[in-house]
């Protein structure tokens, strides 16, 4: 029997998930789940669930980092009495971490002292994404030493991208030095989506074809093309392609030396360990519909007749919709659904409705009713059945998916 948390690090909070599995063919049971958020805003809070036992937004004192967040819930873990199956820390055999940006790492990789080192070098790729999960892997060899570590990587599942897909059109000698290559993110939410949807549609994950859009503050598109990922709309880093909550999406690269002369001097926030240019800070965390509109909030910026709102709204549709008509394209045509997944995918109805009404040319239709019921399902039909393609939203659950393969490997 092995217990395993899925560990998801971000910059201001932490998510552990505690599951149980107990062989490689079956499935794994959720036993728990935990999250400090508010780190980089203090007082941070506690949300915990594990049988009869709910906390929500419980305030926390001298809690601001992502180490004594870790610390924090896996002292509440091993303390619950809802939670038997963890008596004493050495009970947890198994931790899943989330990280961004796996360079060259093709597939999941257990962590030792070298990958950790070499996860460390990646971090000069994305400073402003690894650096949160480095800190709980360091934070679980010190506290869970008996465990087995194991890296899971967003830009994994893109490593079947061609070459004409990943290759910048730069200095091939600069870009092999540097690593410098359309990489593609949210791969483990991409890759719980592919397999849900063929199952869904009953068909082999080998033979499945769909656009796929994992929306919420961090946004993307992705084509799957035989269960593979055919391209994505993030790049190098995560801030190409859809704009985001605070991020900019896809600029024209010169524009940031016409927005501050600064661009390439350290933020303020950078340091030794994990240097940020300005222009990395300014595209990354104050663009976004944050800078339109003054809010992350996509719920208030999509109800809202704020010029500000609006035109933020159109925004995220028209880009959406542009890397949608792309990917059909680059996938001829040949296309079992577009899938909505995400925060935002899942519950934004009339951005569902519009980005649909737009790729109606495509043979993609919504059914009014469909689209604003509450979604219960891992994956629902919100099409139309007159339609052409099949419109689906899917509840994506990368905690799952990180628990999902490990036990697996059992």
């Amino acid at each position: 029997m092995a217990i395993i948390l899925s560990i998801n690090a971000g910059s201001s909070s932490v998510k552990v998930s505690v599951y149980e599995a107990s062989t490689p063919s079956s499935l794994p049971t959720q036993l728990a789940e935990a999250s400090i958020s508010g780190l980089t805003a203090p007082p941070a809070t506690l949300t915990y669930s594990a049988g009869s036992e709910n906390v929500k937004n419980q305030a926390l004192q001298n809690i601001d980092s992502q180490e004594s967040a870790f610390e924090h819930i896996l002292n509440h873990l091993d303390s619950s009495d809802s939670l038997p199956q963890i008596s004493h820390r050495e009970d947890i055999t198994h931790v899943c971490h989330r990280v961004v940006h796996g360079g060259d790492y093709p597939d999941a990789h257990v962590i030792d002292n070298d990958t950790y080192h070499h996860l460390e070098d990646l971090t000069d790729l994305a400073p402003l994404h690894n650096a949160s999960a480095l800190a709980i892997v360091k934070a679980c060899m010190k506290l869970l030493p008996k465990a087995k570590n194991i890296a899971y990587f967003d830009s994994s599942f893109h490593a079947s991208m061609p070459d004409a897909a990943k290759t910048y059109p730069i200095d091939p000698g600069v870009a092999n030095k540097n690593r410098l290559r359309k990489y593609g993110f949210h791969g483990i939410s991409y890759n719980f989506i592919t397999r849900s949807v063929a199952e869904f549609l009953d068909k082999k994950v080998s033979e499945t074809n769909i656009i796929a859009l994992h929306l919420g503050s961090g946004a993307s598109a992705c084509a799957v093309k035989g269960g593979k990922s055919l391209d994505n709309s993030m790049g190098l880093t995560p801030l190409a392609g859809l704009p985001g909550a605070t991020r900019s999406g896809d600029v024209d690269p010169s524009l940031i030396f016409h927005f501050t002369h600064d661009a390439g001097k350290p933020a303020p926030g950078s340091s030794q360990k994990m240097h940020i240019s300005q222009a990395e800070e300014i595209l990354n965390k104050q663009s976004g519909w944050k800078a339109l509109t003054g809010t992350t909030d996509f719920g208030h910026i999509s109800s809202s007749a704020d010029p500000e709102c609006r035109l933020a709204f159109d925004i995220f549709v028209d880009r959406i919709v542009g890397f949608v008509g792309g990917y059909y394209v680059k996938l001829e045509g040949k296309v079992d659904a577009l899938i909505f997944a995400g925060g935002i995918g899942e519950k934004a109805d009339l951005l569902r409705q519009r980005v649909v009404e737009k790729c109606q040319c495509l043979g993609f239709e919504i059914d009014e009713q469909r689209n604003r019921s509450p979604i219960h399902c891992a994956v629902e039909d919100i099409g139309s059945g007159n339609a052409r393609h099949r419109t689906l939203v899917c509840q994506t659950d990368e905690q799952f998916e990180m628990a999902r393969q490990c036990a697996r490997t059992l």
